[in-house]
């Protein structure tokens, strides 16, 4: 489906892990390719190395893409926080993706006001924005976290409340389609565990983990690209879609990074906020929930939008990431699909296969 030709995308937050690869998807097709790619982001610096990387580029990617990329990409400074910045950037786009977030579950926990502004206040400003200009955008993309169920940090609650501003936004705004992505762990995610378990085993150890028991789900960063496509190619207003993915234990995936190397596993103990098992969707959602391919698509709460998948039996239970695990060989192996070096000294953003 072409849904992005000749349209205007703003990505907020785009120079975030997600972002930058989000971005470079956007651009790699040239049959579906957008008009203008609008990076939306209060950090300059980012912004300005980014910029350098399609500047520099060698033929990996179409030259098309590169040669014309100041026409195609544009960078844009500004704070989803602040509403007339919000304005001016929405003024003209078709598709808007909000992967603007705080995101760190400590630094939430200890600065709880400044995620309420980026992760709730930042949502209303779009929607907002677009009902009182009367902006003609398409659809609306907000990218939530598993946290956002049976939320039990403040990452997690501002995240489900953004959630709802979102869906609730489509009985005032009803030309303009608003859903959302929800998804666990993002390997090698600028903040994620792997990057951090890399480091340690370059400075010799020890590899910190909370907590012996606890699991994550592992979700590829070219597969939560694939999630916000699939949401804006298949989604229905109010939709939040969630990608069937694997799972596993911390610890296994520390030892398997680790390999043989003589380094120590230290248990930490658990974090402020932070939950031992992801859950995607939960108990109270699962008789809203069906299978849409490789995902699971949670239908809104609010009966305007609600509309059960004739034909589609819904869950019978939430989705965990206790509930099927990978063995040690498994996460193994996923890793090594993906590139990531294991041992190698590090990850680099978005080495990821396409």
């Amino acid at each position: 489906m072409l849904v992005f030709k000749d349209k205007v995308v703003v990505i907020t937050g785009g120079t975030g892990s997600l972002g930058k690869v989000l971005t470079r998807r956007l651009l790699a097709t040239v049959s579906n390719q957008p008009r203008k790619v609008i990076v939306f982001s209060r950090d300059e610096a980012k912004q300005h190395y980014m910029r350098l990387d399609y500047q520099q580029a060698g033929p990996v990617t179409d030259e098309v893409i590169y040669r014309n990329f100041e026409r195609i990409l544009e960078f844009r400074i500004g704070d989803v926080r602040n509403y007339h910045s919000v304005c001016s950037v929405l003024n003209g786009a078709d598709i808007v993706i909000n992967a603007a977030a705080l995101k760190q579950v400590p630094s939430c926990e200890y600065f709880p006001f400044e995620a309420v502004q980026t992760n709730i206040i930042g949502a209303e400003n779009i929607v907002r924005a677009i009902r009182e200009h009367k902006f003609p955008i398409e659809t609306v993309v907000g990218v939530s976290t598993d946290k956002a169920c049976k939320p039990v940090n403040v990452m997690g609650m501002t995240k489900a409340i953004q959630e709802r501003i979102f869906i609730n936004a489509n009985l005032t705004i009803p030309s303009t389609r608003l859903l959302c992505v929800r998804y666990g762990n993002v390997l090698a995610s600028r903040g994620s565990v792997i990057p951090l378990f890399h480091d340690q085993i370059k400075n010799g150890g020890p590899v910190t983990i909370t907590t012996a028991d606890m699991t994550r789900f592992l979700l590829p960063l070219q597969r939560a690209v694939d999630t916000i496509i699939a949401a804006i190619e298949t989604g229905r207003p109010g939709d939040t879609y969630v990608p069937l993915v694997p799972a596993a234990r911390i610890l296994d995936l520390a030892k398997v990074l680790i390999e043989d190397r003589d380094i120590e596993i230290v248990i930490k103990g658990i974090r402020p906020g932070e939950k031992v098992h992801e859950i995607l969707v939960s108990d109270e959602e699962a008789w809203h929930t069906y299978q849409r391919g490789d995902y699971y698509v949670i239908k809104p709460l609010l009966p305007e939008l609600a509309a059960a998948e004739p034909g589609l039996t819904p869950l019978s239970r939430e989705y965990s990431s206790r509930d099927s695990l990978m063995t040690v060989e498994e996460v193994k192996t996923l890793l090594e699909r993906y590139r990531l070096m294991i041992g190698q000294g590090g990850i680099q953003e978005g080495e990821l296969l396409g």
